[in-house]
């Protein structure tokens, strides 16, 4: 029976749902204040920052738990691409808040975890055979 590398997925999910709370955080501060800062003149470009800030996050977040459903299947294959996605956008979301930045520590290191898993391999059992004398 082959081993997932449930700790990596742990890791992963969890900093992809941080990450996605802090974006669905910032649409709603958007909706608030983001509505009142572009209606001042000359100022409605940070309005529309904080809508880009908030869809990179909600993104980043859908494909970091998107990397750790691969993770989770225990495949090599798989576990190795879902752990480099969980690298890559977690290192990316530091730029807009990192999921309250526990989120980029916890994909960092579940895509570092993935990377490292080593699927176990099946024992083979070296039965002796009985000599006849």
């Amino acid at each position: 029976m082959m081993t997932k590398p449930n700790t990596a997925f742990a890791f992963l999910l969890i900093g992809g749902i941080l990450i996605l709370i802090q974006g669905i955080i910032y649409g709603l501060i958007i909706i608030s204040a983001g509505i009142a800062i572009a209606t001042i003149h000359g100022a409605g470009f940070f309005g529309g920052l904080l809508a880009v800030l908030g869809v990179i996050l909600i993104i980043f977040g859908i494909i970091l738990i998107g990397g750790a459903l691969m993770v989770n299947t225990g495949e090599p294959n798989k576990v190795r691409s879902g752990s480099i996605i969980g690298i890559i956008f977690g290192a990316l979301s530091i730029f807009f808040g990192g999921g309250f930045y526990i989120g980029f520590m916890l994909s960092i290191i579940g895509g570092i975890l993935g990377l490292t898993w080593k699927p176990e391999q099946p024992s083979q059992s070296t039965s002796q055979q009985p000599t006849q004398a």
